[in-house]
């Protein structure tokens, strides 16, 4: 499978389909084999050649223990990466949760790299899908402590045999300092004026992003905000039927020819 050096970390990632080329960015605790699991690649790959990255910390890439490896520059960096040794100069762009984080730190860092953002669950502000409560240990670093069970609970109805089967396999101490340095990094509102691509949020209307998500949107110019009633920040990932019907006419209108986009609508 490819893989890219980046300064001294591996990052692994996959190529699937013919078409635009976007990146998929998973979230915090996650990897590249959920946009598989939950069926987004089956739908994407007939129209785009997906290009799906496992961030450094997940999944297949290496896995530093400290904090400082984490930063948003580092991430943005891997994506770049991976983008050059593809050969694409321009990509469509969705993230989501952490995903959608790196997505805002391209906007920072490699804004001329990306054709147009899809961010999900994500704003651009330091709010927390996961609050904790003042004086507590954060919510995800204490079920990291607590092991994979509590880690499932976290993950509740959504929790797959094939996510119990990643849970296990965590490396904690590379998730925690992943986390730790999320939880004192600041937050990218000086990229909202300078981001012009087509851009698409979307969150949940039971996830507590989902404000700032919305309030992220309306400080980009011509930002789309897409609201899904009733789900949670984990559903909002894994109900792909609700999520695609939203984002793939946007990504047809954006990415695709007039003959093929209407079609795809």
């Amino acid at each position: 499978m490819p893989r890219v050096d980046n300064k001294g970390i591996s990052i692994h990632y996959r190529v699937e389909g013919n078409g635009p080329p976007l990146v998929l960015q998973h979230g915090f605790a996650d990897s590249s084999e959920t946009w598989y699991e939950r069926g987004y690649v089956a739908a994407l790959k007939p129209k785009y050649r997906l290009v799906l990255i496992d961030a450094r910390g997940h999944g297949q890439s290496d896995k530093p223990h400290d904090p400082p490896s984490f930063t948003p520059e580092k991430f943005a960096s891997d994506t770049v990466a991976v983008l050059d040794d593809l050969g694409i100069r321009t990509t469509a762009y969705w993230g989501y949760s952490m995903g959608g984080w790196i997505g805002f730190a391209l906007a920072r860092y490699a804004l001329g790299r990306v054709g147009c953002f899809v961010i999900g669950g994500a704003s651009a502000g330091t709010a927390s899908a996961f609050p904790t409560e003042p004086g507590k240990e954060d919510v995800l670093i204490a079920a990291l402590r607590g092991g994979p069970d509590e880690v499932i609970k976290v993950w509740g109805e959504w929790a797959t045999p094939q996510v119990r089967e990643r849970v296990v396999a965590y490396d904690t101490a590379a998730l925690i300092a992943c986390r730790r340095q999320r939880l004192i990094t600041a937050g990218f509102p000086d990229v909202l004026g300078k981001i012009s691509v087509p851009t698409l949020l979307y969150a949940g209307g039971a996830d507590p992003i989902h404000d700032p998500a919305r309030q992220t949107a309306s400080e980009i110019a011509n930002a789309r905000f897409m609201s899904l009633p009733g789900l949670d920040h984990l559903g909002a990932m894994c109900r792909s039927d609700l999520v695609l019907l939203h984002v793939e006419p946007f990504l047809a209108e954006v990415l695709l020819p007039p003959a093929q986009s209407t079609a795809a609508s």
